[in-house]
C-alpha cells in the first residue's frame, strides 16, 4: 500500500510494482483509515514504514535583518514530520494490535524516518531538526507502549541521501554537501535505505532503535 498526497503518483508507483495505492494526508484521520482499511482488503497489515516530511522556510531563529523565525513555518514542518509520523503510528498500530501473534508474540512493525539533522542540526535548521528530533525521541517510547501488543518501533536517521530532489541539485551544491561524508564518497542510495528497512523488519531482537544511515557523515555547524 503506497499512501501520499500525490494520488496521481502514487497510483503510478504501485501500478509499477503490482501494489496499491490511496491519495491522503498523513495528518487527516479519515485518510490515513482509508488508507487502513485499502491494505487490509489485499494482505495484514503488519509492516509500516512512514517516510512523509519535509520542511517549509527556515532560517535563523532570528535572522540577519532582525525578523524572528516563522511561527506558522515552524508549526507546518512540526506538522509534516512529527505530527504526520504520530498521526500514522497511532492509527496503524490499533489496526495491528488484533493481528494474530506469530511465535515471538509478534503482530508487526513501525518504521519511522527522522534525519541526522534532528540529532546535530546545522544554523538554519531549527524547524527541520526539531521535527526530526521529535521523531526520534518517539522511538523509545513507542517501543515500551507498544511492546504488550507485540509491535516493534525503531526510526532511520539518514544523511545526504540521493533522492531525485538532491541529485537535481547543482552540481556545486551536490559536491559540497558530498565533501563531508567519510565513506562511501558520495550521497546515500534510496535502495540502501531500503535495505535498512529491511534489515530492522527481518530482525525481531531490534526495537526500540534509533539507526544513522549516513557514511559517518557528521553535520558541520553551517
Amino acid at each position: 500500500m503506497i499512501f501520499d498526497r500525490d494520488g496521481e503518483r502514487a497510483r503510478d508507483l504501485a501500478d509499477e510494482l503490482g501494489a496499491v495505492s490511496a491519495p491522503g494526508d498523513v495528518n487527516d484521520d479519515d485518510s490515513v483509515h482509508g488508507a487502513i482499511e485499502a491494505a487490509r482488503e489485499v494482505g495484514t497489515l503488519s509492516i509500516v514504514v512512514n517516510v512523509a516530511g519535509g520542511g517549509v522556510g527556515g532560517g535563523r531563529v532570528v535572522g540577519r535583518d532582525g525578523t524572528p523565525h516563522s511561527k506558522d513555518a515552524f508549526i507546518q514542518t512540526m506538522e509534516m514530520n512529527a505530527f504526520g509520523t504520530f498521526n500514522v503510528t497511532r492509527l496503524a498500530a490499533a489496526a495491528m494490535a488484533i493481528n494474530e501473534a506469530d511465535d515471538d508474540g509478534q503482530r508487526g512493525v513501525i518504521v519511522n524516518t527522522a534525519s541526522i539533522a534532528g540529532i546535530e542540526g546545522q544554523a538554519g535548521q531549527l524547524a527541520y531538526g526539531a521535527a526530526k528530533a521529535a521523531i526520534l525521541g518517539m522511538t523509545l517510547p513507542l517501543a515500551r507502549d507498544l511492546a504488550p501488543l507485540g509491535i516493534r518501533v525503531c526510526a532511520i536517521a539518514p544523511g545526504t541521501m540521493g533522492t531525485p530532489l538532491m541529485l537535481s541539485a547543482p552540481e556545486a551544491m551536490r559536491d559540497q554537501l558530498v565533501s563531508s561524508i567519510q565513506f562511501p564518497k558520495r550521497m546515500g542510495r534510496p535502495e540502501e535505505f531500503a535495505r535498512l528497512v529491511e534489515s530492522i523488519i527481518m530482525n525481531p531482537y531490534l526495537n526500540g532503535e534509533n539507526i544513522r544511515l549516513d557514511g559517518a557523515l557528521r553535520f558541520p555547524p553551517k
